[in-house]
This record gives C-alpha cells, sequence and structure tokens, in this order.
C-alpha cells in the first residue's frame, strides 16, 4: 500500500470527551443511588427498613391486642470493624401478642480507653413483617456516645400491628452498629 492510499488520521479527541463526560455521569449516578435506595426502602418498608422509624403514642390507633396469637421475636446486633464496643440484648428472643406495646433492653459497653460515637441502624426480617413493626423509642434515632469503658442499657420500645399476618410466626430485629462518621 502506498502512501497515498493511506486513510487520513482520525481525531478521536471528541469521543474521549464525551467517554470522560458519560464516566462523570455514572459516578455521580452511583453516589445518588444510596440515598434513593434508602429512600424507596423506607418507603416500601424493603429490605428490613421500618416504615416509620419514630411514631408518637399518640399517633397509633387503639390497641386490639390478639392475645389468641403470639410471636416469637429474636434480637441480634452486629459490630462493624473500628468500634471497640460490646453490645448485647438483654433479652436475646421473647414472644410478644400482637398489638402489644413491649419494651426491651441493650446492654452496651466501650471496650476502648476513647470516647466514641457509634450509631445503629436496624433491620427486621423477614422484610414483609418490616412495615409491621413500630418503633417508638430506639436507641437507633441518634448517635451514642460512650466514654472509655462506660456501659449503657439502651432502651426500644415498640408495637407489632395487629393486622401482621397470618404467615408470619417469627421475626428478627437486628442492629448493625457503625462507628458514626460525622458525630454530632
Amino acid at each position: 500500500m502506498s502512501e497515498a492510499t493511506l486513510p487520513p488520521p482520525r481525531r478521536h479527541g471528541r469521543l474521549v470527551v464525551r467517554l470522560l463526560l458519560l464516566a462523570a455521569v455514572f459516578f455521580a449516578f452511583g453516589f445518588a443511588l444510596v440515598p434513593l435506595y434508602d429512600t424507596l426502602c423506607a418507603a416500601v418498608g424493603f429490605n428490613g427498613k421500618t416504615l416509620k422509624d419514630a411514631i408518637d403514642a399518640k399517633d397509633l390507633p387503639p390497641a386490639a391486642v390478639n392475645y389468641n396469637r403470639k410471636l416469637g421475636v429474636q434480637f441480634t446486633s452486629t459490630l462493624m470493624p473500628g468500634l471497640p464496643w460490646e453490645i448485647r440484648p438483654l433479652e436475646p428472643a421473647i414472644e410478644i401478642h400482637p398489638g402489644e406495646l413491649r419494651t426491651t433492653r441493650f446492654l452496651v459497653r466501650n471496650l476502648s480507653d476513647k470516647t466514641i460515637v457509634g450509631q445503629a441502624v436496624p433491620s427486621v426480617s423477614p422484610t414483609v413483617a418490616a412495615r409491621h413493626f413500630r418503633k417508638l423509642d430506639c436507641f437507633c434515632f441518634k448517635q451514642q456516645t460512650l466514654a472509655p469503658g462506660e456501659s449503657r442499657e439502651m432502651a426500644l420500645t415498640f408495637i407489632i400491628d395487629g393486622d401482621i399476618g397470618d404467615e408470619i410466626s417469627e421475626l428478627t430485629l437486628a442492629y448493625a452498629f457503625f462507628p458514626a462518621p460525622n458525630p454530632s
């Protein structure tokens, strides 16, 4: 092939700019997915998120406790790396009647030699039960600060709606504890 028959060199500058813009859009979309996912999960009660994390007792309809039925509720907790705490439910499992108001406690202890702020993130399973699990008061509503060696009992007051389906006989409330990224 002679030099006269070679195609002219192509300019790829415009293509490179478009690809970089597309990468930037995907990067921004990835950051937007986290709050969008949390909002969607809270709205539909998916992935163990409860529909309303904080409700007031006066907003509850008159309780119709179903004494003919009992539900088993288990409590678990997980500590994420970087949080030198010890946490355990004082009642790992309870039985409750649908519509019954109940309070349980978790014991938390800071094992380090410095003050640490942590945050609990709840999850209910099976996920269909999350829309029926109502927390009236929970340590997960705000960040918790523990001084070195400090121990504290933290309360959870909740109710499980009486209209929870008959197919649900047990549920689990799990807390994942994280070091607070921006202690307030």
